[in-house]
């Protein structure tokens, strides 16, 4: 989120659930000058409507992929981009990837993952 908000994008906004990682997210954020300008809510991610969203930047385990990814299709527009941290999606070609090992990102565009789906 706070990358995200250094890089221009507007609302930067995170999800989570664990109360520690929320905690040390804000306490991130108001190191970083970004307090107020960032927000972390404590939101079941499933249970988040993410079809307002165009930029979607998700870390999380390589088993939580596949089901997210249905989500992701259901909810976000064409014109969306997501950002797989660490792990990429198993069953999407990327666009464009970034860096390498554990500091490895994968970018998808939603239209052409839409398009390879069909």
């Amino acid at each position: 989120v706070l990358e995200a908000h250094r890089q221009g994008l507007r609302p930067a906004l995170g999800y989570e659930l664990n109360p520690w990682l929320l905690c040390l997210a804000n306490y991130r954020a108001w190191r970083a000058g970004y307090r107020g300008k960032v927000s972390f809510l404590k939101k079941d991610l499933w249970k988040v409507n993410l079809s307002d969203c165009h930029n979607v930047i998700v870390f999380l385990a390589p088993s939580v992929k596949p089901p997210l990814a249905t989500k992701l299709l259901a909810e976000l527009p064409d014109d969306a981009r997501v950002v797989a941290g660490r792990f990429p999606f198993p069953s999407w070609t990327p666009s464009s990837t970034l860096g390498q090992g554990l500091e490895q990102v994968w970018a998808y565009d939603m239209k052409e993952v839409r398009q390879e789906a069909q």
